[in-house]
């Protein structure tokens, strides 16, 4: 059905308020976004900060009444915002368009090293004699289309994983363990902060026909202290260093680790934290993202 959908441009200081707002006039879904091309590229752990310039966007059914919600808005930056200016709103009617089928008909099959493709689990795998991976994000994060994703997927399709253990750190979609379960290793513990990951992960396992016994999916504190033949953790450069020792920890001596989710301006930071455990190997960039790999010491 089509959408009635209105923008106002705030500062961060007003989000809250602005959100309740619009909540309170109906709104069915609200959003935040950058309104001045301003990156954020690591928020602190337990944050979630909004842009200087922000855009809050909410959806509204398209047979709302305009006018009595802009008066609504007005009476409450009155009555909330009274020393500040109204900020700049506006209002359109967006088109009758199913948005989850037009995702779904823009992600493709792509290939991942030699032998690995990811496959969106509504298409049919272009080489069925491959290592073809069927996959459904769901609520959770880890499609293979962005760059630090596919830097890990590289990665793994280029080890020996045959009969090894993984550690999927902060696994999202379970993209990174079940590859590396379809490309040989024995078994994968996954590790999130999310319920919905752990739950996609397990969906995703089942789609790939793979025995529920192959891995395991756990909130952090509930996981057990493996130490594994690999690990992989594709998060972000702030809890990396934060959780560094809880990571390393889950490398068995002389096992292998993989670390993305970063900038390449991080890498200095990431490399000097993990050097500690670490013989690392030369930092590995694709557009402005990089992957950090290194073998664990025996001591």
């Amino acid at each position: 059905m089509p959408w009635l959908q209105i923008r106002i441009e705030i500062t961060p200081e007003q989000s809250d308020q602005y959100e309740d707002i619009l909540l309170a006039a109906g709104c069915a879904a609200v959003t935040f976004e950058d309104s001045k091309d301003q990156p954020i590229f690591e928020p602190d752990l337990g944050t979630t900060p909004l842009w200087s310039n922000t855009t809050l966007t909410g959806l509204f059914d398209a047979n709302h009444d305009l006018e009595v919600t802009l008066a609504f808005i007005r009476q409450a930056h009155e009555q909330l915002f009274a020393d500040k200016p109204m900020p700049v709103i506006k209002a359109e009617i967006l088109e009758d368009k199913d948005w989850e089928r037009a995702w779904m008909d823009n992600y493709h099959p792509m290939q991942f090293g030699k032998r690995l493709w990811v496959c969106p689990s509504w298409r049919e795998a272009p080489d069925p004699e491959a290592v073809n991976l069927m996959l459904d994000p769901g609520l959770a994060f880890g499609t293979g289309t962005h760059p630090t994703t596919a830097l890990c997927l590289g990665w793994l399709d280029g080890e020996a994983l045959e009969t090894k253990t993984v550690v999927d750190f902060g696994c999202g979609s379970g993209i990174l363990g079940i590859a590396a379960l379809l490309l040989g290793a024995r078994h994968v513990t996954a590790i999130d902060i999310d319920p919905q990951a752990l739950q996609a992960t397990r969906d995703n396992l089942q789609r790939n026909n793979l025995s529920a016994d192959r891995l395991e999916a756990w909130l952090p504190e509930q996981a057990p202290a493996v130490q594994a033949d690999y690990v992989v953790a594709n998060i972000l450069a702030g809890p990396l260093i934060a959780l560094a020792e809880t990571i390393s920890g889950h490398v068995k001596p002389g096992g292998r680790l993989a670390l993305s989710g970063l900038l390449s301006d991080q890498a200095d930071g990431i490399v000097e934290t993990y050097s500690q455990w670490f013989e690392l190997d030369t930092v590995v960039q694709q557009e402005d993202w990089i992957r950090v790999t290194g073998t664990r010491r025996a001591s």
